[in-house]
């Protein structure tokens, strides 16, 4: 990819390359915003490139305020404390910056803001998108990892405080006006964020492709999304270089448009770790992967020699990719076992319980019951 910025409209304005973070003051100026609100978590919000971005923002005489008080994995209250902050600044837009906890909360407030019942009125899966008719906060996104795509996302996933079961907020309203995607802001991270993150890419573009609903747009790209991962994943990790971290960054925005078509049983089986354990989403997605891949394959052979095939293996059968996941796994530093990453034998019955009442599975190509999760776990464990 060349190192120019470049504009994709898809799903809504993105622009990419190198130094795009550095046309957002002036962005913020001619859209007559100067009081952002900027969002993000509480790491990112230590770095030395953030603390850069809101200089080059206040050279500009644009007023900035940060929030970053949330949670690895968001809660309702995260939400809730962010727009109090917005109100009593009195701020008139939102930039999201970070991975996609900052995104989900950035993008929840941005529903809220004029919406100001109960947030989980607004559930995506109990119809509660048509009571998202009120104007939002001009919002723009800059993703920091490649993993998620959350920047190019239209809904948002947060938690209950109490019980931990997670909502979707869901609504067209809630794209993201203008995306600036920098793959500079990815180059820094830790090699263990580059895996995780860069797993959770690629199960979003695996998941949308054998997902059961039929949209040949999203499947065309999140096959290109698959080929791209493969051929960059271990470089961004081990030794990154601009090229490798735009193909990661491209690739999981793609991720994150194709799975509009629906994700599967690995994301029921990665939620519940990260709402229980408090497990980051990528890891968890990484290790279920090979597993959730594999319980997918028959009937489906057909779909598994086409991933193959992008893939470039010389097995091109369904117990080839898994083994491709495996390997891909291994080689960039996930371990192969969810006791690895903290699950227990004692933890299984409440995972299993909370897999089967996730939102992601329906989609799977295969119906997943709860048995099917807790073997599914056992075998992982």
């Amino acid at each position: 990819m060349s190192s120019s910025i470049l504009q994709y409209n898809f799903p809504t304005t993105i622009r990419f390359g190198a130094g795009a973070i550095n046309e957002v003051a002036d962005y913020l100026i001619k859209n007559d915003l100067k009081k952002p609100l900027v969002v993000t978590d509480p790491v990112v919000a230590s770095l030395d490139f953030f603390k850069s971005f809101i200089q080059s923002l206040e050279k500009k005489n644009i007023s900035v305020e940060v929030f970053s008080q949330i949670h690895k994995n968001p809660v309702k209250s995260d939400v809730y404390l962010g727009v109090d902050s917005y109100d009593a600044n009195q701020r008139d837009s939102i930039i999201g910056i970070g991975g996609g906890a900052a995104m989900d909360v950035a993008r929840a407030m941005v529903l809220r803001v004029n919406h100001r019942e109960d947030l989980f009125k607004y559930d995506d899966l109990i119809g509660g998108d048509i009571y998202v008719t009120n104007d939002i906060p001009h919002f723009i996104t800059i993703p920091t990892t490649a993993g998620t795509g959350s920047e190019v996302g239209r809904s948002a996933i947060i938690a209950d405080d109490v019980t931990h079961q997670k909502k979707i907020l869901f609504s067209p309203k809630l794209l993201a006006k203008t995306i600036f995607a920098d793959p500079m802001l990815t180059m820094d991270l830790p090699p263990a964020v580059t895996a995780a993150t860069g797993m959770d890419a690629l199960t979003h573009n695996l998941e949308a492709y054998v997902a059961k609903m039929s949209h040949p747009l999203c499947e065309g790209i999140a096959l290109e999304g698959i080929s791209l991962i493969a051929k960059s994943m271990e470089k961004a990790v081990k030794n990154p270089d601009i090229e490798s971290k735009s193909n990661m960054l491209i690739a999981s925005l793609m991720g994150a448009v194709a799975f509009q078509k629906g994700l599967g049983v690995v994301h029921s089986l990665a939620h519940p770790m990260s709402s229980l354990l408090d497990t980051h989403h990528g890891l968890a997605n990484a290790v279920n992967l090979p597993y959730g891949m594999k319980f997918n394959i028959a009937g489906f052979e057909e779909k598994f020699r086409r991933i193959a095939r992008t893939l470039e293996i010389k097995d091109e059968s369904g117990e080839g990719v898994v083994n491709f996941l495996f390997d891909l796994n291994n080689r960039i530093g996930i371990p192969h076992k969810l006791r690895e990453v903290g699950v227990k034998e004692e933890h299984v019955e409440t995972l299993a319980d909370l897999a089967i009442a996730d939102f992601a599975h329906p989609n799977n190509p295969k119906p997943v019951s709860r048995e099917d999760f807790k073997n599914l776990y056992l075998e992982a464990l």
